[in-house]
């Protein structure tokens, strides 16, 4: 018996045995590594191994380890946003390692981006029938390269905006040849009450994680925006990561001339730790003195020369739950120029204006203070089906201009606007029938806007005007025979303007010609619609059709500080009601992505500005502007890509309001509204390892739509534009996997030009040439 136990338990242990060594002889173990197409590593990327309980993810070198792997031909499936998924047969080794490299292929931002800022939840762009533009953080980040600067960024990158000023402001820079209401993370920038010009550049793009521009005339967040939205979406913290950071510092300057070099220097630090994720971002520039290609002083008047910039960042979030998160955003940023250089006049059409050494009298010029609060409260699941999103705003902001000689005894002005409000918005699908799934997106917003403009010696010039804006709004979409999406919403404004009582600036001494001016209440109720539909079945043919509407009070501070009445009633303080259509088209045919749109815009009361003896008034006669865009990408080489874009805008006014805007007394929009055309071309290549390069063209066209004045000027807007090129480099090399160098150049074959506004302005001080060859070349650091 003793003999039957020991034959037992040596047979068991030989089959146990076997059985282990034939389990080990199955499986094996997969190593390896997942990077991008420039051989950048890719962090927290989900691998698994399809038909198998098999899943890991990449390390934040963008390595990774699978064991236990059965042998034989096994696929795998790896997968980040931002990335196209990836399927890939491996073969598995028993009893060994096999060294594996994923390469994930960047998705392509036309047509599977998922936009928020067109209807105010997350939606395909395939099927949003409007145009938009998108800018990814790689955009950014190439076009950061050549310059900092949003207004020159946006300029290259959005076809129908307006070329840069060069300068703080970005008066002139319409889109689609009206104004645009600025946003960051759906806060309004702009000031339509008194509208300054430094919305654009209201923030700094390194904590800027995409830009979402929607064009043409939209109510979906309210006054301001007859020529669309530009929305700054901020960066979150990065979710993989308990701790982690990115800093950057770099050098700044002309080729040419002395004191040009200026320095940047920015830290990013972020992470996630339980329910809690943050991030911390702060950014300190200093520019050196701007020359032209030249080697001439740039005129310092608006210039972005010898200034200081600051940009502080926190956003800190809370998962209560996997479906509830509380999140506070807040972001300040502040530019303001101290310049050496007084302004000299140029000759108009001859020479520039340029600086010269002398000491500036009055305050810096530039934005003391932009403050931005907002706390957000989302909730995937409110009830039933529905999600919510609420939340509470505050901006404060404070520029002071330059001097200006348009009163008597001249001045320096300042701008000061506070605004306060909130936003409920609720989002429920539904199904219409079995096969028309529907989306129900309402909502209210509420808003409070003080803003006024006075003098930097206490003279008031545009008094204090409130306001408090209620609007509800309802957007519906249905989706029908699973391609055809059809969108329709209205908006109901109340705006009600509370105005202080206030004298007008005296234009002679002892307060000759200043008009005492009794204030009062200014309500406005309007009912704006849209509607659009959009069939995406095709890829080679996805077209769309949209109307839509904006109301916006017009610029009550330019009507209150030229006022020629005693009383406000006897002002015209009439909205501006726009009426939008368009129709357009997107395209992928192989490596060939092609958009275009027309549109045609209308409003009963428009804004042309004009000058009258030396005052800026606005003309409020019936308008429409028309125009369109077209923009294609091609993937001529696995490494190698062209594309480019072209906008040409057109605008004329009714000036004896019969419906005919061809008669002897109607006129073109002048281009302080209606931008010359505008070409781009890019190439971007990657075909040496660890670098890439992006060149840029830019073409900025003609427009000569008027004629000089019985003194032989040109009046505000209607000076002629002569076309010029430009052509930027950027070029980014990394040196191992957290270690980059980058450089950018602006203006690379030193052209001399006058950027489109210093043409148009038609004056002296204002002819201003654009920068010469500028280089940026920075150092960054992730870890």
């Amino acid at each position: 018996m003793k003999h039957q136990y020991i034959k037992f338990f040596a047979t068991a242990l030989i089959m146990l045995s076997t059985i282990t060594l034939f389990a080990q002889a199955g499986k094996g173990t997969i190593s390896g590594k997942v990077i991008d197409s420039l051989g950048n590593s890719i962090p927290f990327a989900n691998i698994q191994v399809k038909k198998q309980n098999l899943k890991t993810t990449s390390g934040k070198t963008g390595t990774f380890k699978l064991t236990d792997v059965p042998a034989g031909n096994q696929q795998f499936r790896v997968s980040i946003t931002g990335y196209d998924q990836l399927e890939q047969t491996v073969s598995v080794t028993a009893n060994d390692t096999t060294q594996v490299t994923f390469v994930l292929k960047e998705q392509r931002s036309e047509l599977n981006d998922v936009i928020v800022s067109a209807s105010r939840r997350p939606e395909s762009l395939s099927q949003t029938p409007s145009s938009v533009t998108v800018l990814t953080t790689k955009e950014l980040n190439t076009q950061s390269t050549i310059s900092p600067n949003l207004a020159n960024i946006l300029s290259y990158s959005v076809p129908g905006l307006g070329f840069s000023t060069n300068q703080t402001g970005n008066s002139g820079q319409t889109l689609r040849g009206r104004n645009v209401l600025v946003l960051i993370d759906g806060i309004p920038q702009s000031t339509p009450l008194r509208a300054g010009g430094r919305d654009i550049r209201s923030i700094d793009p390194s904590v800027i994680e995409r830009v979402e521009v929607i064009k043409g005339a939209t109510a979906i967040y309210g006054n301001g925006a007859e020529g669309g939205l530009i929305n700054y979406i901020t960066k979150k913290a990065d979710k993989g990561k308990s701790f982690g950071g990115y800093s950057q510092a770099g050098i700044t300057g002309n080729l040419k001339g002395d004191s040009t070099i200026g320095y940047r220097f920015s830290q990013q630090l972020y992470g996630k730790t339980g329910k809690f994720d943050y991030l911390v971002s702060g950014m300190f520039e200093k520019t050196g003195v701007f020359r032209d290609a030249e080697g001439l002083v740039i005129s310092p008047e608006y210039g972005l020369g010898e200034t200081k910039s600051y940009n502080g960042f926190v956003k800190v979030g809370y998962n209560f739950t996997p479906k509830q998160r509380l999140q506070l955003m807040y972001n300040y940023f502040s530019s303001r120029q101290h310049s050496k250089y007084l302004t000299k006049d140029g000759v108009y059409g001859q020479s520039p204006a340029i600086g010269i050494y002398g000491t500036r009298l009055g305050e810096d010029e530039g934005t003391r203070f932009n403050h931005n609060a907002n706390l957000q409260y989302t909730n995937q699941q409110i009830f039933g089906k529905t999600d919510l999103t609420a939340n509470v705003y505050y901006q404060d902001f404070y520029t002071i201009y330059s001097n200006s000689a348009s009163f008597f005894g001249s001045g320096q002005s300042a701008i000061t606007s506070t605004k306060k409000g909130a936003r409920v918005n609720l989002n429920t699908p539904f199904n219409l029938t079995d096969q028309v799934p529907m989306q129900l997106n309402y909502g209210l917003d509420l808003m409070n806007d003080k803003t006024a403009q006075s003098l930097t010696d206490g003279r008031l010039w545009v008094p204090n005007m409130n306001m408090v804006n209620f609007a509800p709004y309802l957007q519906a979409s249905a989706t029908f025979i699973n391609d055809l999406t059809i969108k329709g919403g209205l908006r109901v404004e109340n705006i009600n303007i509370d105005v202080d009582d206030f004298n007008t600036l005296a234009t002679g001494a002892n307060g000759a010609g200043s008009i005492a001016v009794q204030g009062g209440k200014l309500n406005y109720n309007a009912l704006v619609f849209n509607a659009g539909a959009r069939y995406s079945k095709f890829k080679f043919f996805n077209p769309f059709i949209s109307y839509a509407q904006s109301f916006s009070v017009f610029e009550l501070g330019r009507v209150l500080r030229a006022a020629k009445s005693n009383t406000l009633s006897q002002l015209e303080t009439k909205p501006i009601i726009v009426n939008n259509y368009e129709a357009g088209f997107s395209s992928t045919v192989g490596k060939l992505n092609f958009s275009a749109a027309y549109y045609y815009s209308t409003s009963k009361l428009g804004a042309n500005l004009l000058e009258v003896n030396g005052t800026y008034i606005s003309q409020r006669i019936p308008e429409r502007v028309y125009g369109y865009e077209i923009q294609a990408d091609y993937q001529v080489l696995r490494d190698l890509s062209i594309g480019g874009n072209y906008a040409q805008v057109e605008g004329k006014g009714d000036v004896d309001d019969d419906g005919n805007f061809n008669g002897e007394k109607d006129v073109y929009l002048n281009t302080t509204r209606i931008p010359p055309s505008k070409t781009t071309v890019y190439l971007k290549y990657s075909g040496i390892k660890n670098l890439s390069l992006d060149v840029n063209w830019m073409r900025v066209g003609n427009r000569d739509r008027f004629k000089t004045n019985a003194a032989g000027k040109y009046l505000i807007g209607e000076g002629p534009v002569k076309a010029f090129n430009l052509f930027n480099v950027a070029a980014v090399y990394q040196v191992t996997q957290p270690l980059k160098i980058s450089v950018g150049v602006e203006n690379l074959l030193n052209k001399v030009y006058y950027p489109a506004i210093s043409q148009f302005y038609g004056s002296n001080v204002n002819y201003v040439r654009g920068n010469g060859r500028r280089f940026n070349l920075s150092l960054g650091y992730a870890f």
